[in-house]
C-alpha cells in the first residue's frame, strides 16, 4: 500500500484540511490501490472512479478558495451495495436488482456527501444481506485480505475487506444480526453497530426492519467516532429514528473512563469458544484491569450457548432471530415481483401469478429463497402463535437479560465470532453451521443495543481475532472510548492486512 492509503480517515481529513495532501492525490492513491488489488479481493460491485475524481477536485477547489469544508472532506468512503444512491446502481448483490438505479439517495449517503466524503463505490455483500461469509452474492466472491483462501465474513464482507486491504479509508455496512461486527472481526478492523434508531434507515434496502441498522467499518476507534458523528441523528423520513442529540464522539474519545465496570457474560465463555479467542479476550480483560477497570461476571441466560453431543452449537437467540428476521424478510421482499421494478422473466408466462413465480425464481438466490420460505411458514395460519409469537416473547426476555446485566456493569466484553475466518466453501453446504457464525452477535440486534468489534490480536496462524464491546442504549460514546483505551494500550490500533498481490 502507498503511504496515503496507510493513513487513517482522521489523518487523511486533517492532512487535506491543512493542505498537506490534496483530495485529488488521495483519490488517485485509492483508485490505484483498487486497480491493483481488487482482482484478488473482489470487494467492490461498482467503482465510481470518474465521479470520485470530480468530487475530489471540487473539494480542493473549495479549500483553495478558503471555504469551510466538512469533517470528512476528501476522505474516500465505500458504501455497502444495499444503501441507495441516486448515482450508480444499487443491486444488493442480487440478480433481481442487477440493473436497479435508485431514484433517491439514503440519508446516510446524503450525510456523508454533506460532510465532504468522496464515495469510491459500492461494496459486495451476501444477497440482500442474508449471510455470514459474502459467498451468497450473485456478483462475486469477496476474499479476506489476510488470507485470500478464506472468507471476509458477512454480510458486509466487501466493506470490511475494502477497509482491511486499504481499498477505502472507511466504509458503511448494515447489521441485522452481526453483519458489520462479524466481518470487521474476521478482517482485523473496527465495526460498530449503533443503537437501533441512532442512524436513519431511510434508503437502506430492508431485510429485517426491526433489526437492521447502518454503521461504520473503519481502521480504528477514532475513525469510527468520526464517521458515526457524521451519519447519526434524527431523520423524519424514518419513523424508527430516535430524536436524540448526537454527541461529538471524537472530541470525547480520549476522556478517561474512570472505574470502568466490565461485564463478562458467563454463557459466552463456555466450551463452544475457540481456545485462542478465549485467551485473547482474557488478555484484553487483563489490559483493562491494568488501566483501572474492574471485571464482574454477569448472566445472559436467554442468550446461552449450548454444545450438543456431536459438538453442534445451539442458542435461544439464534432460533429467535431466524424466526423474527425471516418473517420480516418474507414481508419486505414480497415487493420484488417482476411487475414494479427489478428483474422480470423473459420467458413465456401463462398469467400474472406465473410471471411473479418465474421472476422471483430466476432473481433470488438459494439462501434468500430459503429465508423467504421459512418466514412465510412461521407467519402462516396455524403456525404464527407457535413460532413468531413465541419468538417475540423470547426476544423480550433477551432484552430483559441485558437490562439486568447493565445494572452491575458499564459494558460487556465477549467474542465477536466463535472462530477466526474460515475457508471459502467450508460452511456453504450446511446453512445451520453458517448461521452459527453469528452466535455472539445476534442477541444485540434482538435487544436493539450498540456493539463494536475491535481487533484483539492475531491467532497462531496469523488471522485476526475480534472482540466485542456491548453497551446499553445510546452508549456508543462509552464503547468507543473503551475501544480507544484498549487499542492504544494493546498495540492493535490500525491493525492492517499485509500487502496482497494481485
Amino acid at each position: 500500500m502507498s503511504g496515503i492509503t496507510n493513513l487513517t480517515a482522521c489523518e487523511t481529513a486533517s492532512a487535506i484540511a491543512a493542505g498537506k495532501l490534496s483530495a485529488v492525490d488521495v483519490a488517485k492513491a485509492y483508485l490505484a490501490a483498487i486497480e491493483r488489488l481488487e482482482p484478488a479481493i473482489c470487494a467492490y460491485n461498482e467503482v465510481f472512479a470518474d465521479r470520485a475524481m470530480d468530487q475530489a477536485r471540487q473539494i480542493d477547489a473549495a479549500i483553495s478558495r478558503g471555504e469551510s469544508v466538512g469533517p470528512l472532506a476528501g476522505v474516500p468512503v465505500a458504501l455497502k451495495d444495499n444503501i441507495c444512491t441516486d448515482f450508480g446502481r444499487t443491486t444488493c448483490s442480487s440478480k433481481i436488482l442487477a440493473n436497479f438505479h435508485s431514484p433517491y439517495s439514503a440519508c446516510v449517503a446524503e450525510k456523508l456527501l454533506a460532510a465532504g466524503a468522496v464515495i469510491l463505490g459500492k461494496t459486495n455483500l451476501d444477497e440482500f444481506a442474508m449471510g455470514s461469509s459474502t459467498e451468497n452474492s450473485a456478483t462475486r466472491t469477496t476474499r479476506n485480505p489476510w488470507d485470500t483462501s478464506r472468507v471476509p465474513g458477512g454480510s458486509s464482507g466487501g466493506s470490511a475487506a475494502a477497509v482491511s486491504a486499504g481499498l477505502a479509508a472507511a466504509a458503511m455496512g448494515s447489521d441485522t444480526g452481526g453483519s458489520i461486527r462479524q466481518p470487521a472481526g474476521l478482517c482485523g478492523v473496527v465495526g460498530l453497530k449503533p443503537t437501533y434508531g441512532r442512524v436513519s434507515r431511510y434508503g437502506l434496502v430492508a431485510y429485517g426492519s426491526s433489526l437492521d441498522q447502518i454503521g461504520p467499518i473503519t481502521r480504528d476507534a477514532a475513525d469510527c467516532a468520526l464517521l458515526l458523528r457524521a451519519i447519526a441523528g434524527h431523520d423524519s423520513r424514518d419513523s424508527t429514528s430516535l430524536p436524540a442529540d448526537v454527541p461529538d464522539y471524537l472530541a470525547e474519545l480520549e476522556t478517561p473512563l474512570k472505574n470502568l465496570r466490565i461485564g463478562l457474560p458467563k454463557e459466552f465463555f463456555g466450551q463452544a469458544l475457540d481456545s485462542e479467542i478465549r485467551s485473547a479476550i482474557d488478555k484484553a480483560v487483563g489490559t483493562y484491569k491494568s488501566l483501572g477497570a474492574t471485571a464482574v461476571e454477569v448472566s445472559l441466560p436467554h442468550s446461552r450457548i449450548d454444545v450438543g453431543p456431536g459438538g453442534q452449537l445451539s442458542s435461544y437467540a439464534v432460533a429467535c432471530y431466524y424466526i423474527v428476521a425471516t418473517a420480516e424478510a418474507s414481508s419486505n421482499l414480497a415487493r420484488y415481483d417482476g411487475a414494479h421494478y427489478g428483474h422480470r422473466t423473459a420467458g413465456p408466462v401463462k398469467d400474472i401469478i406465473d410471471m411473479y413465480s418465474k421472476s422471483r425464481a430466476e432473481g433470488f438466490g438459494d439462501e434468500v429463497k430459503r429465508r423467504i420460505m421459512l418466514g412465510t411458514y412461521v407467519l402462516s395460519s396455524g403456525y404464527y402463535d407457535a413460532y413468531y409469537l413465541k419468538a417475540m416473547k423470547v426476544r423480550r426476555l433477551i432484552k430483559n437479560d441485558f437490562d439486568e446485566a447493565f445494572k452491575s456493569c458499564d459494558a460487556l466484553i465477549c467474542p465477536t465470532s466463535p472462530t477466526t475466518a474460515f475457508k471459502l466453501g467450508e460452511k456453504t453446504a450446511d446453512p445451520i453451521q453458517m448461521y452459527l457464525a453469528d452466535i455472539y452477535t445476534i442477541s444485540l440486534n434482538l435487544a436493539g443495543l450498540p456493539g463494536v468489534s475491535i481487533p484483539a490480536g492475531l491467532s497462531a496462524s496469523g488471522l485476526p481475532i475480534g472482540m466485542q464491546l456491548v453497551g446499553p442504549v445510546l452508549s456508543e460514546g462509552t464503547l468507543l472510548r473503551a475501544a480507544r483505551m484498549f487499542e492504544k494500550t494493546s498495540g492493535t490500533c490500525n491493525l492492517m492486512a499485509k500487502m496482497v498481490q494481485s
